[in-house]
């Protein structure tokens, strides 16, 4: 009885968390990635990365009943359901329903829209350099929105979160090493080692995708400025650019001498300024600068 009333709970939460914003972006995410990987990618024989690509290489080594669609179905809820303890509910949730449309949308391209793609790319023909670069970058775009809206398209991800620290390699390593996997077989199985290197031009360019979808085009940069003028710095760039700065107080390890270290987030086209700014006010301050993924703040 607890254990019914703890899953009944459990369902109420998840549902309740759920956005039906989250699902129609996810559809178009969907719909998105199976049109890059079934009127670019499958029909000139290049594969796509994870299991979206170990999809695509057993459709093509299997009776014609199994299909694509079958096999993203089959490969990859399993690998949602085992992370479900790791993701989360409403992540898992996302992840297969997005799969579920990616798979739909795939069968009702290669099978009932009267669209050739069994030999040929409906836009760039037998191109593979066209079919790499355009495969991919909407590929990529329909796998960046799913997980700029909560979900996933690929169950390899997940699994590399869970094993990759077990078997000591980075989650990065360990989607990197499978993909390799996948198109060494697909060279081996296709007699050619030109499509596995085409298909690489195409999983780079969709990761770069994945990148500007999830991260943003506008990459924030985040300074670390060393200064024993931090007042006037301060009021500097924040008069400048409307934005607040974070004071930290440290201590030379060479000299012993008192500092402050200044922490300020600006966007690259202002980094120029910024460096100004501070070098003319105190011409021996020190500036680090790093990437910022991304920016959070609640407005008060």
């Amino acid at each position: 009885m607890r254990k019914t009333l703890k899953l009944t709970s459990n369902i109420i939460q998840t549902v309740t968390k759920l956005r039906w914003r989250n699902f129609f972006m996810l559809t178009i995410a969907g719909i998105i990635n199976a049109i890059g990987v079934t009127m670019f990618l499958a029909p000139v024989h290049l594969y796509d990365g994870g299991i979206s690509g170990t999809s695509m290489l057993l459709d093509r080594i299997t009776p014609e009943y199994l299909t694509l669609s079958i096999f993203l179905i089959v490969l990859n809820v399993p690998l949602f359901l085992i992370g479900l303890k790791r993701q989360g509910s409403v992540f898992t949730v996302y992840a297969i329903y997005v799969v579920l449309i990616y798979s739909v949308s795939a069968w009702i391209i290669n099978d009932v829209l009267p669209v050739d793609v069994t030999s040929q790319s409906p836009f760039a023909e037998g191109d593979l350099l066209l079919c790499a670069i355009f495969g991919g970058l909407i590929s990529g775009i329909g796998s960046g929105l799913a997980i700029r809206f909560g979900g996933a398209m690929d169950g390899i991800e997940v699994m590399a979160v869970i094993f990759a620290k077990k078997i000591g390699v980075s989650v990065g390593t360990f989607v990197m090493a499978y993909n390799v996997c996948v198109y060494v077989i697909g060279g081996i199985v296709m007699g050619s080692w030109i499509l596995p290197l085409y298909s690489i031009i195409a999983y780079a360019i969709g990761s770069k995708a994945v990148d500007y979808l999830v991260e943003g085009f506008d990459h924030s940069k985040s300074a670390m400025i060393i200064t024993t003028h931090p007042d006037e710095i301060c009021q500097a760039l924040t008069s400048t650019f409307s934005s607040g700065a974070t004071r930290m107080e440290a201590r030379g390890g060479f000299s012993n001498e008192e500092k402050t270290v200044v922490y300020f987030v600006v966007n690259r086209f202002q980094v120029g300024k910024m460096k100004d700014i501070v070098y003319a006010i105190d011409e021996h301050a020190y500036i680090s600068i790093s990437e910022v993924a991304d920016v959070y703040s609640k407005k008060k």
